[in-house]
C-alpha cells in the first residue's frame, strides 16, 4: 500500500528512473550500491500475529498519489478477476488496507508533530484510489481497518468520522465493506454504527457478539466471522448453525453474511495434501479449502435446512467428538506435573549482580563480547541432505555425517573471524518452531502446510494437538560435537515455550497458558540436560513474546504475567555459573520493558539496527539492570555494513546502556542469507568490537 500510495522515503528517491520492481525491494530489503547504500525500511509484526508487514515512513513532506496513472495494482486484481466470474462486477469484491490503519500503521519522523495532519491529504489520495475502483463497475470495497478492535483515542475516532464520510459523500454509489478482525469492536461499536458503511464485519472468534445490536440497530449489514481463520481446527458446524440462527432470529431486519474471522492469509491452504499425518489427528482439521467448504455449510443449512447437509453434519460431529474423547490428547501424567509447578521453579539461585561475576570467571569475555543469533546459512547442500534423509535416499548415519561436516565449517569460521562466544549454526533444523515440534510427543508437522510470513518467506506451523512430553534429549548431541572442536564457549540454542506456543498452531481446547505451561516444562528439562553436558550459556529465544501481547491494554497485565512465569520455569533450573540468554525482534519493548526485565535472562539479544537503536528508548528510561546485545546490523537485507556504521551504532547504542552490559551481534540469525553476505558481515562487526575495545578499555 506504501508503493501505491508513493510514500516512498527521500533515501529511495535516486531510484525513482529505475524500474519499479528494483525501489520496491529496496524498500522492504535494502540495497548496497557503488555509489548509493540505502538501509530497509522497519519491519514489524501485524498486530498480534507472525505475519510481519514493512510500515510506511511519514515526516511533514510527505505526499500521496492521485493515482492517475494506469499502472495499478488493485485495477489489475480486478481485471484479473473479472475473468472468471464472467464479467459479473457484482461478485468482485477488492480488499484494500483501510485509511485510518495504514495511517497508524508508520514511523513518525521528528519534522512531523502530528500524523493525523496527513489525514487530508490521505483521505484525498484514497479518494482517486477507490474512484478508479469504481469506474472499473464494482459495486463493493472491503476496507480493512483491524485498528478498530484496538484501544484508540478521540483523535483516531475523528479521523474514521472525517475520512469515511467523505468518502461516502464524493463516492455515494460505492458500498463500502468495513473489515474488522483480531477481536471485538464493543469499545467502538458506537463510532462504527455511525460511520456510512454498507456491511460491517465482526471476528466473532476473538470477539464476541455484544457489538451486534449496536451495528444492526443502525441499519447496516453484517458479516460474522464464525469460522476460525488463525487456527486449523474443524468447526463445530452445528453449534455454528445454532448461533447464526439465534443471530438473524434477534435481528430479522438485518442482512447477515457468514464468513471466516479473518483472512486465510493465516492458515495452510488444503488438507488434501496432506498424506502422512495421522489420520486420527488429521480428522479434527480443516486448512482453507476445508474452511470454505465449512463456511458454505453452514449458509446452507441456515437457508435451506440442515437436512441438505445432513452427511457434512454426520461427519463433522463425528470428528468433533472423537478429539474430546482421544487418548492422543489427554495424558494425566503431563496435567499433574503441570499441577505440581512451585513458585521456586521459577527463580534463579542468585540475582543477576552475584550471577554476572560467577560467569565472568568461568567464561572470561572481553568488553563487548560478540555472538551471533544461532542459525547459519541454510545452503543448497543442507537442504538437499535433508530432503534426501526424509525421503529415504540416504542413511542416517550419512546424514550425521553430513551435518557434523558443515558444523565444523562453521565452528572453524567463527574461530577464524575471532567471535568470542560461538553456535553450532543449526544445519540439522528446519525452522525454528518446527524442528522442536518434530521432537515432541503432542506434536505432528504438516508436509504442505505453509503460512506467509514476510516477502516470499514462508514457515510451516506444528499443530499441537495434545498433552506434551520430550522423550529424550533433542539438542545435546549436535551441541556437545561442536563444543569437542573448539576451546573457546560455545552457546546451545533453544525455542523459548511462548514463541513455540505463538508459532504452532495450538490446541482450542483448554487455555493457552496451560499448554504453554508444558512446553515450559519440556524445554526446562532440555536445558537441565544441556547444563549436565557442560554446555556453560544457553539461549532460549523468545521473539514472539511481544506478539503474544493482547491488543487491548486491559488483558495484558495477566498475559505478561503467564508469559514471564512460564519462560522463567523453563530456564531457572540452573546454576549461577550458566549463562542464560534470550533473543527478541521487530518488537516494540516500551510497554512490556518491565516484563522483558522480569525475564531475569542473563543476557538478551534485540533487533535494533533498523531503528538505529531507536528502541533502545525504552531501556534506557527503564535502566535495564541485564546485559544486553543490540543487534548492529539487519539480517533481513543482503546489504553488507560497514565496519564504520557498526561503530556508530554501538555508540550510540552506549548513550542508553552502560558499556559494561553491552554485547555486539546480528540482528537475528543468518539462516536466510548467503555464506559471502555473512563472511563480509561478521569480519567487520568483530573489528568493530576490536576498535571499541581499545578506545574503552581502561
Amino acid at each position: 500500500m506504501t508503493f501505491e500510495l508513493k510514500v516512498i522515503p527521500e533515501r529511495y528517491k535516486h531510484l525513482e528512473n529505475e524500474s519499479p520492481l528494483r525501489r520496491y525491494f529496496a524498500m522492504a530489503r535494502g540495497e548496497k550500491g557503488d555509489s548509493n547504500s540505502v538501509t530497509a525500511m522497519k519491519m514489524s509484526k501485524w498486530f498480534d500475529t507472525n505475519y510481519h508487514y514493512i510500515g510506511p515512513e511519514f515526516s511533514s513532506g510527505t505526499t500521496f498519489s492521485d493515482f492517475s496513472n494506469d499502472d495499478i495494482k488493485v485495477l489489475n486484481e480486478i481485471a484479473e478477476a473479472k475473468q472468471y466470474v464472467g464479467g459479473d462486477m457484482s461478485r468482485i469484491r477488492p480488499v484494500l488496507l483501510g485509511p485510518v490503519t495504514y495511517l497508524l500503521s508508520g514511523k513518525v519522523s521528528d519534522d512531523l508533530k502530528d500524523r493525523f495532519a496527513l489525514l487530508p491529504a490521505l483521505t484525498k489520495s484514497y479518494l482517486a484510489l477507490l474512484k478508479r475502483v469504481a469506474d472499473t463497475g464494482v459495486e463493493v470495497v472491503q476496507l480493512d481497518e483491524p485498528a478498530l478492535v484496538t484501544d484508540i483515542d478521540d483523535k483516531v475516532k475523528q479521523a474514521y468520522r472525517n475520512i469515511y464520510i467523505t468518502i461516502a459523500k464524493e463516492l455515494p454509489s460505492l458500498k463500502i465493506f468495513l473489515s474488522t478482525y483480531f477481536g471485538d469492536i464493543y469499545e467502538n461499536a458506537n463510532l462504527v454504527a455511525e460511520l456510512p458503511l454498507d456491511t460491517v464485519h465482526l471476528d466473532l472468534i476473538r470477539g464476541g457478539e455484544e457489538s451486534i445490536k449496536t451495528i444492526a440497530e443502525s441499519g447496516k449489514n453484517i458479516s460474522l466471522g464464525l469460522v476460525d481463520g488463525r487456527n486449523i481446527w474443524k468447526t463445530d458446524i452445528k453449534r455454528k448453525i445454532e448461533q447464526l440462527k439465534r443471530i438473524a432470529g434477534t435481528y430479522k431486519n438485518t442482512q447477515f453474511y457468514v464468513g471466516s474471522s479473518c483472512s486465510l492469509l493465516h492458515a495452510p491452504m488444503d488438507l488434501s495434501f496432506e498424506t502422512k499425518l495421522h489420520s486420527e489427528v488429521a480428522n479434527w482439521l480443516a486448512f482453507s479449502v476445508q474452511k470454505l467448504k465449512e463456511i458454505a455449510t453452514i449458509t446452507k443449512a441456515y437457508n435451506k435446512g440442515e437436512r441438505t447437509v445432513k452427511k457434512e453434519l454426520e461427519e463433522n460431529k463425528k470428528a468433533i467428538q472423537s478429539r474430546m474423547k482421544s487418548m492422543l490428547v489427554h495424558k494425566a501424567e503431563v496435567k499433574n506435573r503441570v499441577s505440581s509447578v512451585t513458585v521456586d521453579m521459577a527463580s534463579r539461585n542468585s540475582e543477576f549482580p552475584i550471577r554476572k561475576k560467577k560467569q565472568k570467571q568461568v567464561l572470561s569475555l572481553p568488553l563487548f563480547p560478540t555472538t551471533t543469533i544461532g542459525s547459519y546459512p541454510q545452503t543448497v547442500e543442507i537442504r538437499k541432505k535433508r530432503a534426501a534423509f526424509r525421503k529415504g535416499d540416504i542413511t542416517q548415519e550419512a546424514y550425521i555425517s553430513a551435518m557434523k561436516d558443515n558444523i565444523k565449517e562453521v565452528v572453524k569460521f567463527q574461530e577464524d573471524v575471532d567471535i568470542d562466544v560461538l553456535v553450532h549454526g543449526e544445519p540439522e533444523r528446519n525452522d525454528m518452531v518446527e524442528y522442536f515440534g518434530e521432537n515432541f510427543d503432542g506434536f505432528v508437522s504438516t508436509q504442505n502446510g505453509w503460512v506467509q510470513s514476510y516477502g516470499s518467506r514462508c514457515v510451516k506451523p506444528p499443530i499441537i494437538y495434545g498433552d506434551l512430553t520430550r522423550s529424550k534429549p533433542i539438542t545435546i548431541e549436535w551441541i556437545s560435537y561442536a563444543q569437542s572442536l573448539t576451546k573457546k564457549v560455545m552457546k546451545a540454542m533453544l525455542t523459548g515455550p511462548i514463541t513455540i506456543l505463538q508459532w504452532s498452531f495450538v490446541r482450542d481446547d483448554q487455555p493457552r497458558k496451560d499448554t504453554a505451561m508444558q512446553i515450559a516444562l519440556t524445554i526446562r528439562d532440555e536445558v537441565t540436560d544441556l547444563e549436565n553436558a557442560n554446555i556453560k550459556v544457553i539461549q532460549v529465544d523468545e521473539p514472539a513474546i511481544r506478539e503474544g501481547l493482547p491488543l487491548r491494554k486491559r488483558d495484558r497485565a495477566e498475559y505478561l504475567d503467564w508469559a514471564v512465569n512460564v519462560f522463567k520455569v523453563s530456564t531457572c533450573g540452573v546454576s549461577d555459573n550458566t549463562q542464560i540468554h534470550t533473543h527478541m525482534c521487530y518488537s516494540e519493548f516500551n510497554e512490556i520493558i518491565a516484563s522483558i526485565a522480569a525475564l531475569d535472562a542473563d543476557v538478551i539479544s534485540i533487533e535494533a539496527s533498523r531503528s538505529r537503536m531507536q528502541l533502545l528508548d525504552a531501556f534506557k528510561e527503564f535502566e535495564y539492570p541485564n546485559d544486553i546485545g543490540p543487534g548492529v546490523y539487519d539480517i533481513h537485507s543482503p546489504r553488507v555494513p560497514s565496519e564504520e556504521e557498526m561503530i556508530d551504532l554501538m555508540e550510540r547504542a552506549s548513550k542508553f546502556i552502560p558499556k559494561e552490559q553491552l554485547w555486539i551481534n546480528p540482528d537475528c540469525g543468518l539462516k536466510t542469507r548467503s555464506w559471502k553476505e555473512v563472511e563480509s558481515s561478521l569480519k567487520f562487526m568483530v573489528k568493530a568490537a576490536k576498535k571499541l575495545r581499545e578506545k574503552y578499555s581502561v
